[in-house]
């Protein structure tokens, strides 16, 4: 009997890399269940988000995650270990924050594999899910597949207050709103590989569709104004096709090449209908049709280097967005015009990027070379102010020292240039009540980033210090728009942030009990005409898993944070948040039931405030996070997939 001490999450570098396999987490249920109890990670409503970076690029066994059900299909056990990279290099594009890689195990045996999971939960309304996973391996083939429905129902429910000064004398507007969001969307995924020797090459095809028709009922008043009764029903229409290919080779023994291309095309129809009951107002209608499409390829090649790995590649795009935008009724049609709006995009890019070990130093180092050609025509007609040909160089370096297996330093520096996505380039404009507009803003320039972060690890405690100063990101303001009555226009503009945070971690395992401390503040620094938004933000978690005899799993995880800014955001405090789940596995594991229970006692607060150009917006959300949710998966030879595509362009994907 051979006994060992591994940690729960050691740092590699700027990476964090968690074992699964042998450790309690692998009996947590799948990748999602395992994610939420690792640090710096968080999982809500099937979202992954990484603490400070958003949401991150997330890649199985080397190739993207194109939608969120491959977590869901993929078992605990598994998983074999998961890196978490909070600076991400060359190779990926500068809209990256944060990369998480998932690594499988292989010991699975050849024939067919079938899993199905059916979960339902109850929160102020029913949804359900039936997800079908299949794949047949023979040989050196392997076909797959995947078929998944939802029906999704949210309720919320909440207000919004305006306050400002209109014509030298203080006014108020608000609403208030009761939102049902029904979703029915279905997923079909068909695909194969081939591996022989060191060659592997492999395809798919994904069609997902969805349909919604949400129902928002309220008010809106102005001053001492009778409230008008407001109600605004609508439909929605999603078709998303995206064809992906691969192939893969090593050769001459040291030479590893790799190619990825893709093909993505989606057309999103909405119509809108806002009506006033008891009120003479005519109703106002709207129409919107967007399509977009995507060409990208990405090729890379991995050989030794002056005693060291090298990897040179280039990553190029071709990206069409149309947006066809009607405003039905005359009279607000003065003030939030139609439009078709066109914005076609080229992206050249060409990286490099090397790393060594010196002994107990690790060093590593990239440049990435970015061309873009950018087009944006409204009505037909080019848009000089917005249309643009940029070209970047953003380099990144990293510099790592190991003392030993439980302590180690590093430092690195990362630059970007990160482009907005396209829902905020749009020029068209949105009724969103009698006195407020929502667009976007075509004018956006591109975010320059700087990002320095430390590192270190000493036996069970792990530090993050990350400063990071953007130009012309991009945040939400509101103000007034010259119309002939008062209207405020909510949109993005450019601004200019600075911010510092750091987390402390703290996890050791003890038997069967895995629990894990994060401790956090972010501090801003922000300038916005003559406020400052500047009120840092304090948060912990406490994160525990607990794996016991007879197939059973209990998860416990607590959470809060203070107050503070978020750009032009001030959210409230939420001190206390619980999430629960209880997991029993039947029948050699092949039946898994599980029940989770999210914020137990109704603690999260969801409110939220913005001081922007004189007018002070207070927002009250009351959103449906607190429920039950039951889960039953049967599972039939449970394999991986050897599919070794990844993305051709993760960025553009990510900004469609």
């Amino acid at each position: 009997m051979v006994k060992a001490k591994q940690p729960a999450t050691k740092l590699v570098g700027s990476s964090l890399v968690s074992t699964i396999a042998g450790s309690n987490l692998q009996n947590a249920g799948n990748a999602l269940d395992v994610l939420q109890q690792l640090p710096m990670l968080s999982v809500e409503d099937n979202t992954v988000s990484v603490t400070g970076k958003g949401t991150p690029v997330i890649y199985i066994d080397g190739r993207p995650m194109r939608d969120g059900s491959e977590l869901r299909q993929l078992q605990s056990s598994n998983i074999r270990n998961v890196e978490l990279i909070l600076a991400p290099g060359a190779q990926y594009a500068s809209t990256t924050n944060a990369v998480l890689k998932i690594t499988t195990r292989r010991n699975f045996v050849r024939g067919l594999s079938i899993s199905n999971e059916v979960e339902t939960r109850i929160r102020r309304k029913w949804s359900v899910t039936d997800m079908l996973d299949f794949s047949y391996h023979s040989g050196k083939w392997e076909l797959f597949g995947t078929a998944y429905y939802d029906h999704d129902n949210s309720l919320i429910k909440g207000s919004t207050t305006n306050r400002l000064t209109y014509e030298w004398k203080p006014t108020e507007i608000g609403t208030t709103f009761n939102s049902i969001f029904p979703e029915n969307s279905a997923l079909g995924k068909l695909g194969f590989n081939f591996s022989e020797g060191n060659q592997s090459f492999g395809a798919y095809y994904r069609f997902m569709y969805s349909h919604t028709d949400p129902l928002n009922t309220g008010t809106e008043w102005m001053d001492s104004e009778t409230p008008l009764s407001r109600r605004i029903s609508g439909e929605g229409n999603t078709r998303n096709h995206l064809v992906s290919l691969y192939y893969d080779n090593t050769f001459a023994d040291r030479y590893h090449f790799h190619f990825d291309g893709n093909y993505r095309g989606a057309d999103n129809d909405k119509t809108n209908d806002t009506r006033y009951d008891h009120s003479r107002r005519q109703s106002i209608n709207s129409t919107q049709d967007q399509n977009s499409t995507l060409w990208a390829g990405k090729a890379y090649l991995d050989f030794p280097f002056a005693g060291g790995d090298l990897t040179v590649g280039t990553q190029d795009s071709y990206t069409r967005t149309k947006l066809d935008y009607r405003m039905l009724n005359q009279t607000v049609g003065t003030y939030i015009p139609s439009s078709l709006s066109d914005a076609k995009q080229t992206s050249l890019a060409a990286f490099i990027s090397w790393a060594r070990q010196f002994g107990n130093f690790s060093l590593s180092a990239g440049l990435r070379y970015e061309y873009v050609d950018y087009l944006f025509t409204v009505d037909g007609k080019k848009d000089t102010d917005v249309s643009r040909t940029d070209n970047f160089l953003t380099p990144d370096i990293s510099l790592g020292y190991f003392f030993n297996e439980n302590s180690m330093i590093n430092l690195s520096y990362r630059m970007a240039t990160v482009k907005p996505p396209y829902s905020q380039l749009t020029g068209g404009l949105t009724y969103a009540g009698e006195h407020e507009i929502e667009g976007g803003n075509p004018m956006l320039r591109d975010e320059k980033m700087h990002n320095l972060q430390f590192f270190g690890q000493w036996k069970d405690f792990m530090l993050q210090v990350d400063y990071i100063r953007s130009l012309d990101t991009y945040a939400f303001v509101k103000q007034i728009y010259p119309a002939q009555s008062l209207q405020m226009l909510l949109h993005p503009v450019n601004v200019n942030v600075s911010e510092l945070s750091t987390y402390l971690i703290w996890s050791h395992p003890v038997r069967r009990w895995q629990p894990e401390v994060t401790l956090g503040m972010s501090k801003p620094w922000m300038k916005l005409g003559e406020n400052h938004y500047n009120k840092p933000i304090y948060s912990y978690s406490f994160q525990n898993s607990i794996s016991l005899p007879k197939g059973f799993y209990i998860s416990a995880n607590m959470r809060g944070q203070s107050s503070g800014d978020m750009h032009t955001n001030r959210f409230a405090a939420s001190w206390f948040v619980m999430d629960m789940s209880l997991r029993k596995t039947f029948f050699n594991k092949a039946l898994a039931v599980k029940l989770t229970a999210t914020d137990i006692f109704n603690t999260r607060n969801n409110d939220w405030n913005m001081d922007t150009y004189g007018i002070l917006m207070n927002k009250y959300h009351s959103y449906d996070r607190r429920g039950i949710t039951l889960s039953v998966q049967y599972q039939f030879q449970p394999k991986k997939s050897k599919y070794k595509g990844k993305a051709a362009s993760e960025a553009e994907m990510n900004r469609l």
